[in-house]
């Protein structure tokens, strides 16, 4: 696998005339068509739109899970429409920390065993591995759960596993996919203040969801509609 190349933006997303086009068939669906993104180092924003407005498309390519079919994607100053497929895999371990709806944690392994897991991908030693695990949980206030297995912890608290371990790495980007979908008001109010507390320690994130309350959380909306952005 060839090194990714080193960062060289004070942007952390540059996005120019990008378009993701799908061929079905004979037709020719833009589910992107010419975008046009902004987003600096140290931002929370949420992106919105319905269903169909490109949104879901947008985020798997901030991702680096999709590629435009054309036009430019800087992340974090790396180019991602030129990397191939172990690049992009190492660009997402590297630089992208992700929060999922439904957790995705593993069932029978314990809070730091999943947390320490982005570390195994990346080669770290075991030592290393467990003391940055341990700093993660304590940092999203599990320092009394880290042996517990999913099944042993509630939804909030799972969630928390799962932010601990998308900024296990220290990623350049948190990038959060309806994160209080599956939580009750009170327990996604507690998520959302934690977002507010690791915004304000640095942290870049980016929150896709179609809630209009949860979006305001953010210190930016972008709105996405027919595959177009407006900021």
């Amino acid at each position: 696998m060839s090194a990714l190349p080193e960062s060289r933006s004070a942007h952390l997303i540059q996005m120019t005339d990008l378009t993701r086009v799908y061929d079905l068939g004979p037709q020719k669906i833009y589910a992107l068509n010419g975008v046009n993104l902004t987003i600096e180092q140290g931002e929370y924003v949420a992106i919105m739109g319905p269903s169909g407005s490109g949104k879901s498309t947008l985020m798997n390519i901030i991702g680096c899970l999709d590629t435009p079919t054309s036009g430019s994607y800087l992340l974090d100053g790396v180019p991602v429409e030129t990397l191939n497929d172990d690049e992009l895999a190492a660009i997402r371990n590297k630089k992208i920390g992700f929060v999922f709806q439904t957790f995705n944690l593993l069932a029978r392994t314990t809070a730091l065993q999943n947390v320490e897991l982005p570390l195994v991908y990346a080669k770290i030693p075991r030592a290393e591995r467990r003391r940055l695990a341990e700093e993660a949980l304590v940092a999203v206030g599990l320092h009394d759960r880290m042996s517990h297995q999913p099944n042993e912890l509630s939804g909030g608290q799972r969630q928390r596993v799962a932010i601990a371990r998308a900024l296990v790495n220290k990623p350049s980007l948190l990038l959060a996919d309806e994160p209080t979908g599956n939580l009750d008001s009170q327990t996604g109010r507690e998520i959302l203040d934690l977002f507010h507390e690791l915004h304000a320690r640095g942290n870049s994130i980016i929150m896709v969801t179609h809630e209009d309350d949860v979006a305001r959380e953010a210190a930016r909306i972008i709105h996405i509609r027919d595959g177009k952005v407006s900021v």
